[in-house]
């Protein structure tokens, strides 16, 4: 496909600032998906958001589904977060010391997911699931661990075998830098494929310590598991005595409040959160059985700290938006509504015109996947035709619509946006996929 760049606006300010970051930052970015290299063009520099909206440097607002990546389920700036960071901020912004703050968002936590028993906070996500197999680790003095072909789990070594996300997108599913003995002890499994599961547990007999998996996939696209498959891994963890960890970074309070285990009904072992539970500042958390967790230094042998953990901004931010999300019942409805509409909208869109996509949604969760039939697993991820989605991205950016810009990634709706925005949208995504299928 070789569709030009539709550009009826001036980005003069953003090509700019990235000329200068090129020349600061590796690839001009700080996290290899921003680069847009995957989409072609240049990446737009933020000024503003608010609600479902988002302001780049040269005034251009669009309608944002990335939602910095899916923290901001209330929306961009929701006045009680907003005001909370404020408060805080005249309080202190860093301590290095506990506070009651991070007593009251653990609780927030808890309260809405029965299986974590207790808690550990951290930065970011890499650091809770790099964490949380460390405990698994040390709980069944055992090395080897099972991850699944496109699944992403922060750039930890451990994680940065056949992985998804920005690794997919750059096609670099192995990371240089990581040590071949380190690789050697990640088995890959493919999602929702458990007799590939099973012929990793033969391969290292009493050897492996965890299974780690995004219950919902998010970092290949939108991947739901099918039916059983989460149960299956809940039962041959079991059986070999190895631990079940989901990582819920992306999930956690997205796709159900109590994240991806209530809806499906699977408790794991240990859960891993990011995103919401920050109320879109940088944090992380894990946490599970209390006997494993209870392994976990200063109380146990498994050492694991972090000089900022449970930063204040964060945790009132956090709190924040957890109180508010649990204070209106009905906002996973409504996330549930729109998202129902959002695919219907795009499937009668691609019915009418005969085009060989499709759309997978899990909740607030989606993705529009440039091949025919289904998407179970990273195999078939892969096979998506990327050049047309790359047309497709810079048509509705074009059209006031910001994406993911990379097919192998989640786009999130909020619960500022509207039956008005969904149906903006659904027309930018016509007149999109036209030239796309051009």
């Amino acid at each position: 496909m070789t569709l030009p760049i539709p550009d009826s606006v001036d980005r003069a300010e953003s090509r700019r600032l990235f000329a200068r970051a090129s020349v600061l930052f590796p690839g001009g970015v700080n996290s290899p998906v921003r680069a847009f290299r995957s989409v072609g063009g240049e990446p737009v520099f933020i000024a503003s958001a608010s609600g479902a909206r988002i302001t780049d440097e040269d005034g251009r607002t669009y309608l944002d589904y990335i939602g910095s990546w899916g923290p901001m389920l209330l929306g961009h700036s929701h006045p009680a977060i907003v005001e909370a960071i404020r408060e805080q901020a005249g309080r202190g912004t860093s301590f290095g010391a506990p506070t009651r703050l991070e007593i009251e968002l653990a609780d927030a936590v808890m309260a809405a997911v029965p299986s974590v028993e207790r808690l550990r906070l951290v930065n970011s996500g890499t650091e809770a699931t790099m964490a949380a197999v460390r405990v698994a680790r040390g709980a069944t003095g055992r090395s080897a661990i099972v991850k699944f072909e496109g699944c992403y789990h922060g750039h930890a070594d451990t994680f940065l075998i056949k992985a998804g996300s920005g690794a997919a997108t750059m096609g670099v599913p192995d990371s240089a830098g990581v040590p071949a003995a380190t690789a050697a002890t990640t088995l890959t499994a493919s999602f929702n494929d458990l007799a590939s599961v099973e012929r990793c547990f033969d391969a290292a007999p009493g050897g492996v310590a965890a299974v780690i998996v995004e219950p919902v996939v998010g970092n290949m696209g939108v991947v739901a598991p099918a039916a059983g498959f989460l149960e299956g891994l809940r039962e041959l963890t079991a059986a070999h005595g190895a631990v079940l960890i989901f990582d819920e970074v992306m999930t956690g309070f997205r796709v159900a409040h109590g994240g991806a285990q209530q809806r499906y009904g699977v408790q794991p072992d240990l859960t891993t959160f990011g995103k919401i539970i920050g109320g879109g500042l940088p944090v992380g958390a894990y946490g599970g059985r209390r006997d494993l967790m209870a392994l976990v230094a200063p109380e146990g042998p498994v050492y694991q700290a972090g000089t900022l953990s449970g930063n204040p901004l964060a945790m009132a931010a956090g709190l924040a938006a957890l109180t508010a999300i649990a204070g209106d019942p009905s906002i996973y409805t409504r996330l549930e509504g729109l998202g129902a509409a959002l695919e219907a909208a795009l499937t009668a869109i691609i019915a009418r015109r005969g085009f060989p996509c499709g759309v997978a949604r899990v909740g607030s969760m989606w993705t529009l996947f440039f091949r025919q039939g289904p998407v179970r697993n990273w195999a078939d991820a892969s096979a998506c035709d990327t050049a047309r989605f790359a047309v497709y991205f810079r048509e509705m950016l074009h059209r006031g619509v910001m994406l993911a810009p990379s097919q192998f990634e989640a786009n999130f709706i909020s619960a500022a946006h509207t039956g008005a925005d969904i149906a903006e949208t659904a027309a930018s995504a016509a007149a999109a996929l036209d030239r796309a299928y051009a």
